[in-house]
C-alpha cells in the first residue's frame, strides 16, 4: 500500500509515519508534504505514483486542506487528522470521512486503516464528503480551536491540553510552551501558526515572541511612556511588555 502524509507539523508527521510503519512495515510512505501548494504540485506531477490512501491535516501552513481536494477533484480515500472540536468532528462523521484526533492514537489508527482496507476491497473510490458544506462551516467561523498540542522534552513526547498552557514563547528561534505547573516543552509550531489555532478569546499575542493566556496574567502595570508591563504565572525569566502596536487591541481583549 502506498500512502501520502500531508501535515505541516513535522513532529506529528514523523510520529504518524512511525505509527503507520508499526501497523504494517510493508506500507510505503511516499512523501510527507506540509502545504496546500506543495501537495497540489506533488499530486499533479505525472511522475509520482497515485497513492492508495492520504492522511491529511485539516489546517495546513498556507490554507485549509479542502483546497487540495477542490483544486484536483480528488477521489483518493482520505483519513483526516484533526485537533478540532467535537462539533467539527460530527460534521466529518456525517459525511462519511474517517478522521483521527490528534495526537494520533495507535489503536485508533489501526481501526481507521482497517476500515479503509475493508472499503477499498469493495471499491477503488471512497465516498467523498460534501466539501462545500464543510468549507462554508469553516468560513462562517464555526470551527473549533486546538484542544491539545504535542510537545517534547528530549526524546519524550507530551500531549498537553490547551487549558493547561499559560503561554507560548520564542527562545533562540525555537517555540516553547509553558504550563501552569511549570513544564517547559518544545513545540513544532511558529507563533504565527499558533495564532490561527488558538481561541482568540483565551489567548493574545502581546509581542513578537510571546502569546499569553488570559488566566496567566497576574498583574498589569503602566510604566514610562504609557507602556504596559505584565507579570505572568508562572513567572518569566525576563520582563514582559506589550508591544506599542498591540496596546489598543490588548486593552480591548482584556475588556471583552
Amino acid at each position: 500500500m502506498n500512502v501520502l502524509i500531508i501535515e505541516d507539523e513535522s513532529l506529528s508527521a514523523n510520529r504518524l509515519e512511525s505509527l503507520v510503519n508499526k501497523y504494517d512495515p510493508k506500507i510505503n510512505v511516499m512523501a510527507k508534504l506540509s502545504s496546500v501548494r506543495e501537495s497540489i504540485q506533488w499530486l499533479s506531477d505525472p511522475v509520482n505514483v497515485r497513492p492508495d490512501l492520504i492522511f491529511m491535516d485539516l489546517h495546513l501552513e498556507d490554507d485549509l486542506a479542502f483546497k487540495i481536494i477542490e483544486e484536483l477533484k480528488l477521489t483518493i480515500p482520505i483519513i483526516f487528522t484533526t485537533a478540532y472540536s467535537e462539533y467539527t468532528l460530527k460534521a466529518f462523521k456525517a459525511n462519511s470521512v474517517d478522521y483521527l484526533l490528534k495526537p494520533v492514537d495507535k489503536s485508533e489508527l489501526s481501526v481507521a486503516i482497517d476500515k479503509f482496507v475493508a472499503l477499498h476491497a469493495k471499491s477503488a473510490v471512497a465516498p467523498m464528503p460534501d466539501f462545500a458544506t464543510l468549507m462554508a462551516m469553516y468560513q462562517s467561523g464555526d470551527e473549533g480551536y486546538k484542544e491539545r498540542f504535542l510537545a517534547t522534552a528530549g526524546q519524550k513526547l507530551f500531549s498537553i491540553r490547551t487549558s493547561e498552557i499559560a503561554y507560548f514563547t520564542i527562545e533562540q528561534k525555537a517555540t516553547f510552551l509553558r504550563t501552569y505547573d511549570g513544564q517547559h516543552l518544545a513545540m513544532d509550531y511558529s507563533l504565527d501558526k499558533l495564532a490561527q489555532l488558538l481561541n482568540p478569546k483565551e489567548f493574545f499575542r502581546i509581542n513578537r515572541s510571546l502569546i499569553i493566556s488570559l488566566n496567566s496574567i497576574r498583574s498589569i502595570y503602566t510604566v514610562s511612556a504609557g507602556r504596559l508591563k505584565l507579570e505572568l504565572t508562572p513567572a518569566t525569566s525576563q520582563e514582559v511588555f506589550v508591544s506599542g502596536d498591540r496596546m489598543a487591541d490588548f486593552k480591548q481583549w482584556l475588556g471583552k
